[in-house]
């Protein structure tokens, strides 16, 4: 029996790079929709759930995606409210690569070590990698603050994470260099997940820290949004400090993207969604 994933996405043309993963991850048939939302996927979802007997269930997955973190999130609760008893099959959560990319790097910072009571600042962290890095940082027990352009909305976003991951988190308003550099001077982890093209920390503003130990940055498009590291770092000594490229931890992040889509075939009742992406990424890393 085939393995069928349904790509539920929200943008209008569904992620040719979670197509292409899905593939590699084991499905044998990745059906994509797009501009899919919780006021029409209920009839999409009927037809994954009625149409196998219970032992081929596992057969079928469903894959949310698209760029909109909050929509996928909103699009993920109503598929999940669709399911009743056995009439269910496995999913995952992976808007802008958010969970597995997250999972990734913060599975590389805390890969040999505690971050308990580190003081960890995010960079521009109020885009979707930057909410479920606070997350997974914040329940590994470090302090973590995310700093952004306006305190309104990064104050927002801190609430959102808080909701979501049951953690305190801290908003700084951190607008120009200046006002980065002086969010991160107790910073013993600093990690970037700003938008491509932006630099957010010059090599000089960091280099000095006498608590750095953990330096990262999700950025992938040069240039780098922390100067001084290299995109290939994977546990780099930069100035005294761990550092970690994009690239770096980026080969994790394919091969967890993969196995989480491998497990959905495993069971039919199987629900990844960040922390349970996470909990997949420590048993990869290394």
């Amino acid at each position: 029996m085939k393995k069928l994933l349904y790509q539920f996405d929200t943008d209008a043309l569904p992620s040719v790079f979670d197509n292409v993963v899905a593939y590699d991850g084991g499905a044998d048939q990745v059906i994509p929709y797009g501009e899919v939302t919780p006021q029409n996927v209920g009839g999409l979802v009927e037809g994954a759930i009625f149409t196998r007997a219970p032992k081929d269930k596992r057969n079928t997955a469903i894959f949310v995606g698209g760029s909109n973190l909050l929509a996928g999130e909103m699009l993920y609760q109503a598929v999940q409210k669709k399911f009743f008893g056995n009439f269910r099959v496995s999913m995952m959560l992976d808007s802008n690569g958010a969970n597995t990319t997250a999972a990734a790097c913060v599975a590389w910072l805390s890969h040999g070590r505690s971050l308990q009571g580190m003081k960890a600042v995010i960079l521009a962290g109020t885009g979707p990698v930057g909410q479920r890095a606070a997350g997974m940082l914040s329940r590994e027990g470090a302090s973590v603050s995310i700093t952004g352009r306006q305190l309104d909305k990064t104050q927002a976003t801190c609430d959102a994470v808080e909701r979501r991951f049951g953690v305190k988190v801290h908003a700084i308003a951190a607008p120009d260099l200046d006002a980065r550099t002086a969010a991160v001077q107790e910073a013993q982890i600093i990690l970037a997940t700003g938008a491509s093209g932006v630099v957010l920390l010059e090599e000089s503003h960091w280099k000095h820290l006498p608590n750095l130990k953990l330096v990262a940055d999700a950025n992938a498009t040069p240039p780098m949004g922390i100067k001084g590291i290299d995109i290939m770092d994977k546990g780099a000594q930069r100035h005294g400090a761990l550092a970690f490229g994009a690239i770096g931890f980026g080969a994790l992040k394919l091969a967890l993207h993969r196995a989480c889509v491998a497990r959905l075939f495993v069971q039919n009742d199987l629900q990844l969604d960040a922390n349970e992406i996470y909990a997949i990424a420590k048993t990869m890393v290394g």
